[in-house]
């Protein structure tokens, strides 16, 4: 599952509706047996989520990478 992955690589959520989430850490999704919990508009400097979308998990058509993750430059690990 791309929530799984390390690192961590964006991605974005395509539904039925035709609406789309992108999703920049695994932290703001929770996935449930039969939704998944999607958070909005993270405060920047505190983190708090003061809002959440439900999403069926029937209703998720695809997903897709947005952008690679950093790779490190020479030398660093």
């Amino acid at each position: 599952m791309e929530l799984r992955q390390r690192p961590f690589t964006p991605i974005r959520i395509h539904l039925t509706t035709g609406k789309t989430y992108d999703i920049r850490h695994p932290e703001l999704v929770w996935v449930r047996p039969q939704c998944a919990d999607i958070a909005l508009d993270p405060d920047p400097q505190t983190g708090v989520i003061e809002r959440a979308d439900r999403v069926s998990l029937l209703h998720i058509v695809r997903v897709e990478e947005l952008e690679s993750p950093a790779q490190p430059a020479s030398g660093e690990a």
